[in-house]
């Protein structure tokens, strides 16, 4: 049964959002602490970097699945109560950060693919081919749009949140509560 206007996103679309979720915060916290901590401290060449690279991977190849689910979805309309220009941020906040989910571990990867010290980029079981010749000035490019597009998802995931707040405590109303959507 095909449901022409579904009042939930269905099923995959919720465990990939919530899933994303749960990656991306984790990979900002991480990629916040190590590069906070000097470089005497061992576990963060050790441990923190290499599982920092393997979860972006796997970010990425969550994002990429999450746009081609999302790609072949129903998904529900904005609520009725919500004004145009909150229907107009929520579509611009939510395609920024889609986009982001894909793009943020894109550059993380020519970041480290292009290091001249690079020591791979592991995924759990191996490494996968560094794909751009080594050009330190290329890497300080690729660390630069890592850094500032990780923060820009960020900001936008703010945004998001905050949106979901006001919808759900601050509206009159439980129309415009969008939180159930996504549960």
């Amino acid at each position: 049964m095909i449901v022409q206007n579904p009042v939930r996103y269905p099923v995959p679309m919720r465990l990939l959002h919530w899933l994303r979720a749960a990656l991306i915060l984790g990979l900002i916290a991480l990629g916040w602490t190590m590069t906070s901590l000097p470089d005497a401290v061992v576990a963060k060449f050790e441990w923190m970097y290499p599982v920092h690279k393997e979860f972006g991977v796997l970010a990425f190849l969550v994002g990429v699945i999450a746009l081609a689910v999302r790609w072949r979805s129903v998904r529900p309309a904005h609520p009725a109560s919500l004004a145009r220009w909150e229907a107009v941020l929520s579509s611009v906040v939510q395609a920024v950060m889609l986009v982001l989910a894909v793009v943020v571990p894109l550059m993380g990867y020519a970041m480290s693919s292009s290091f001249t010290q690079s020591d791979g980029v592991p995924f759990f079981l191996g490494d996968l081919p560094e794909l751009l010749p080594k050009n330190d000035r290329a890497f300080a490019w690729f660390a630069w749009a890592h850094e500032t597009l990780a923060y820009t998802l960020l900001a936008m995931i703010a945004l998001h949140v905050a949106g979901v707040v006001k919808h759900r405590f601050l509206d009159k109303g439980r129309d415009s509560d969008v939180l159930p959507r996504m549960l």
